[in-house]
């Protein structure tokens, strides 16, 4: 299953679907992970392990965290070869002055942005489709 690469439709078929809930970012130096913690997302380092997370996990862990975001899907399936997609998202978001980190999985991409400002990011997002499909 490739996905697609055609900047034009990817804009198009964006479909961003905001989650409830709050997530954080967490650094684990010693590469370890809580018991019962179940992130959503853990990538490796040199510095350490990075573990993405609901607020209320880490909170309950007492972990220590930074970050704290909205999780926007984009549920368009993208190739992960397609060129100028994240592009045009951050530099859309920027221009809004909206801070975003990006987790491309295989199927979707995953969009991290401040909580308060979700709302408005999904707007971006969907005006971006509407302009991509011109």
């Amino acid at each position: 299953m490739s996905g697609e690469t055609d900047l034009a439709k990817l804009l198009a078929g964006l479909d961003p679907e905001l989650h409830a809930g709050e997530y954080v970012f967490v650094t684990s130096p010693d590469r370890s992970t809580p018991p019962d913690v179940e992130p959503l997302l853990i990538f490796e380092e040199p510095e350490g392990r990075t573990l993405v997370l609901p607020r209320e996990r880490a909170e309950a862990a007492g972990l220590e965290f930074a970050f704290p975001s909205a999780w926007i899907v984009l549920r368009i399936h993208s190739a992960l070869e397609a060129v100028g997609m994240m592009a045009a998202i951050s530099t859309a978001l920027a221009g809004a002055g909206i801070s975003c980190n990006v987790v491309s999985a295989y199927h979707h991409d995953h969009l991290f942005v401040p909580r308060d400002r979700a709302d408005e990011a999904v707007a971006i997002l969907r005006g971006l489709g509407r302009d991509g499909a011109r």
